[in-house]
């Protein structure tokens, strides 16, 4: 399985004394560096996904519960009509980010914030990424919510860049929240308390 390079440094930095300590002959002390090793591992994997096929289809941005799923609430959604649906990602979900819809990169925009719990109402202060995708449907803004633990985004877009469904564009460290604005116009397909998978789970259908 692929891990994402941003964990390179992590997995490193706990090998590295578990090596020196192996070497010193001192094998149960470097235990708990391999055992953190093995979740850097873990919590840095890369698995492929089965994207589905259609112009119209938003996927889940990545894995997790739904928190949300209809009208956007007023003090999250940006300005505007829309519908909304939200994704808690634990530390044991993979983390890895896709674009839920294709289209063109409109706008990318890090706002600093706070690091409140990602599963609660006023995460919308929290430290974030939105990123404005201009799909054929109209509309669609991603956006990439720390939490407590998670206290970094990556997101590795441009303005300008064509992007496909399903694409891979960062990830969040280490448990955080995402969140898809759609045009009112779309048909959700998942509820609060689903799970779903990112890159292949359908949350919603654009329609013109």
């Amino acid at each position: 399985m692929k891990i994402d390079r941003s964990g390179v440094p992590f997995i490193a930095a706990a090998l590295a004394p578990a090596l020196v300590l192996i070497v010193l002959r001192m094998s149960l002390w470097a235990v708990p560096f391999v055992v953190i090793a093995a979740f850097f591992l873990f919590f840095f994997r890369d698995p492929e996904r089965h994207v589905p096929d259609g112009s119209r289809l938003v996927v889940a941005p990545a894995d997790g519960r739904v928190l949300l799923a209809g009208p956007g609430e007023p003090s999250v959604a940006p300005p505007g009509d829309w519908l909304q649906v939200s994704v808690f990602l634990s530390p044991l979900d993979v983390h890895i980010n896709r674009m839920p819809v294709a289209g063109r990169v409109e706008r990318v925009e890090y706002r600093p914030g706070r690091f409140l719990p990602a599963y609660r109402p006023e995460a919308s202060q929290n430290e974030r990424t939105e990123i404005h995708i201009e799909s054929a449907a109209g509309p669609v803004v991603v956006r990439q919510v720390v939490g407590v633990l998670a206290r970094r985004v990556v997101c590795r877009l441009a303005e300008g860049q064509a992007v496909a469904i399903g694409q891979r564009f960062g990830l969040m460290k280490f448990g955080s929240r995402m969140d898809v604005f759609l045009p009112p116009t779309a048909a959700l397909r998942v509820h609060p308390g689903d799970r779903v998978r990112g890159g292949e789970t359908v949350i919603a259908v654009l329609n013109a």
